[in-house]
């Protein structure tokens, strides 16, 4: 296998198809991508119908050449139908063989065209026909896997607004085209909106969805001088900032480049059909005209059985075999992982996964739910009922718009207790009088500026704090009555997942854009011995090239467009499907689509099993070759042999590959 290079933008004359073709079709620029290229042999989608219907054409020959009478009439239908079935199948091949030979190339386009031409002119035309047929088929499957780069970055750049609304030098505010606003320039954001640019608040106060950059699970509250991010999410407050980078330079403007020069910097991978190919190819052609010239001044044959002897050694050593070989167990392999939940963009990535070293994993979404929950709360006013403080907690969460308290709210008994004179306390928490006495429900900041903290309640906050929680508070103006721990919680099967990939050999690393303490509580909890936390897109992708130069090639699995960079940095980047962002899925060569991240470890085990099945299939039909070559020189092959030993060579290795569908889940 080697890698596609329609994926990776990477110049040239290299096969994007895992045959081991050599053709030569030149590449034309992609819009968007200076060096991105896209092959395919003019296989699109629109291509299927001709492919299938040379396959049935060749079958038809098949069939007449078998059953029908050897009269005039059923020879020359058959020889039509087989002629139709070389047409719909061959013409790129044709077209790329003829230039080959044009041009002295001895490739497989070469051989293919000579040896078919070869098969119809000495009469085995419903061999030629299936030949054709199937070795088309088998370069399609492979252009199948097409670049999805573009898709990537236009659904990064739809992220941020266009326009923003600018204070003018009067004071008054006016839409204008983000491209056309500078730093310095003062900007509003309503609830709902995106953020326009890269800034610095300067007045208000807000909590702010940063998972499309960050990462991070749970809004994050934004107070002046705190920073901003373009295309996040204004959750609660309308706010001033001051736009501190050009749209060209913000946060998501890197995360864009960072995607389009990790694609541009990935180097193929040549595989070993490709570079057989090479040597295969001109050998064969060299030792059929040897066969053809040599044979009546050596052997004492006639001219015409010179010529046959070389046509039937061209027709046993037609690469179908060889060819479909490797996409057919490729194929089964990628079904395979399907079936698992596990989606594979293309066969280079089935095919890499058995040499990953590490695996560098995001924590939100993946090793964690991805979700807010109430995990823990206990009443700290001895004088309180836990009643009477979970049905005014429930009261005063339900009357709130934010995760956290909406997490409250869920993981509580709902009850009939009626608030009054609600307040929101812009990134605070929530206020309301229940029963004549005003209550808060906020988080740390808000007890400390009310002055209710005390040197036992920091101690216990600390403890949850340490643990990856966002600890909520219940009080009145005199007391803290009751804390409320809500974290992301682990999902069940990452401990298990981190372990499978342990003993396949694998390191994992998390990386977060969450602080330090919840990445090393939640890394302690799955099993994962490194962790590092506050990362931002930039920081996560040089991660993940310090892993591959000290480990090796890398994985990289995440859910968010903030992970776009490593993912496509990483030799493979995996997304989680169920949660994930379009953008993370159009980044990554893996989606699991049921988010459980074992399937990573199920994917690696059917890549080593798809890499031995692969290995038994090229050994196969070379070997098969090998044989029935020895017997044509040396007189003892037919041209029955000759098609038995290319279709039945091509049989074995289509069932052979085919096994992987049968294999169990782990």
């Amino acid at each position: 296998m080697k890698h596609s290079q329609a994926r990776h933008g990477h110049p040239g004359k290299q096969p994007d198809h895992a045959c081991g073709g050599c053709c030569d079709k030149p590449r034309q620029p992609a819009a968007g991508h200076g060096a991105d290229h896209g092959h395919d042999h003019g296989h699109d989608h629109g291509a299927w119908p001709k492919l299938t219907g040379a396959l049935l054409l060749a079958v038809g020959a098949e069939l007449i050449g078998y059953f029908a009478p050897e009269t005039t009439a059923w020879r020359g239908a058959g020889l039509a139908v087989a002629a139709v079935a070389i047409w719909l199948a061959g013409f790129d091949v044709y077209k790329f063989g003829v230039k080959s030979l044009r041009h002295g190339r001895l490739d497989i386009n070469a051989l293919m065209t000579v040896a078919v031409t070869g098969a119809f002119v000495i009469g085995q035309w419903p061999e030629a026909a299936m030949v054709m047929a199937l070795y088309a088929i088998a370069e399609a499957i492979e252009a199948r896997a097409v670049d999805r780069a573009r898709n990537a970055i236009q659904g990064l750049l739809a992220m941020a607004p266009q326009e923003a609304s600018v204070r003018q030098g009067d004071g008054s505010w006016a839409s204008r085209p983000v491209r056309e606003i500078g730093t310095g320039a003062m900007l509003r954001v309503k609830p709902g909106e995106r953020v326009p640019m890269d800034g610095v608040v300067r007045s208000g106060r807000t909590s702010i969805d940063q998972a499309p950059v960050t990462g991070e699970s749970i809004p994050v509250d934004k107070v002046e001088g705190d920073p901003v991010f373009a295309g996040t999410i204004n959750a609660s407050g309308t706010f001033e900032f001051e736009a501190m980078a050009l749209a060209s330079d913000s946060t998501l403007a890197r995360i864009i480049h960072a995607v389009e020069q990790a694609r541009a910097t990935r180097a193929p991978m040549q595989g070993f059909v490709d570079r057989f190919a090479a040597v295969y190819t001109p050998a064969i052609f060299v030792v059929a005209l040897a066969v053809g010239l040599l044979g009546p001044w050596l052997l004492g044959w006639t001219a015409q059985q010179s010529v046959y002897k070389a046509l039937v050694l061209l027709v046993i050593a037609c690469p179908c075999a060889l060819v479909i070989s490797t996409p057919v167990t490729i194929v089964s392999g990628l079904a395979a992982a399907a079936r698992r939940g596990i989606l594979i963009k293309g066969g280079i990535y089935l095919e890499q996964a058995r040499r990953l070293k590490a695996i560098a994993l995001d924590k939100t979404g993946t090793i964690t739910e991805g979700k807010p929950r109430l995990v823990d709360w206990s009443v700290v006013d001895p004088y309180t009922e836990p009643s009477m403080a979970e049905h005014v907690a429930v009261v005063l969460a339900t009357h709130s718009e934010h995760p956290v308290s909406k997490a409250i709210a869920a993981g509580l008994e709902p009850n009939s207790v009626e608030a009054q004179d609600f307040v929101a306390l812009a990134g605070r928490g929530v206020q309301a009088d229940v029963g004549g006495v005003t209550y808060v429900l906020g988080n740390h900041r808000l007890i400390e500026e009310r002055g209710l903290c005390s040197a036992a309640l920091e101690d216990r906050l600390k403890q949850h704090e340490d643990a990856g929680r966002t600890v909520t508070l219940l009080a009145t103006a005199q007391k803290v009555i009751a804390l409320f721990a809500v974290a992301d919680s682990i999902k069940p099967s990452s401990r298990e997942a981190v372990a499978s990939l342990r003993a396949l050999g694998i390191t994992p690393v998390m990386l977060t854009g969450d602080n330090q303490a919840t990445a090393d509580a939640v890394a302690h909890r799955a099993g994962i011995e490194s962790a590092r936390g506050n990362l931002l897109p930039q920081h996560k992708l040089e991660a993940i090239k310090a892993l591959q130069r000290e480990i090796g090639p890398t994985a990289m699995s995440g859910d968010g467009i903030n992970d776009a960079p490593a993912l496509a940095q990483a030799d493979i980047g995996v997304a989680m499907g169920a949660a994930g962002t379009d953008i993370a899925m159009e980044a990554a060569d893996v989606v699991v689509m049921n988010d459980d991240l074992r399937r990573i470890a199920e994917m690696v085990r059917l890549s080593r099993a798809t890499h031995a099945v692969l290995w038994q299939n090229i050994t196969l039909a070379l070997g098969i070759k090998v044989a029935f070559l020895a017997l044509a020189i040396f007189g003892n092959a037919t041209m029955w042999m000759a098609v038995f030993a290319d279709m039945g060579a091509s049989l074995l290795v289509v069932f052979n590959g085919l096994r992987l569908l049968r294999s169990r889940r782990p």
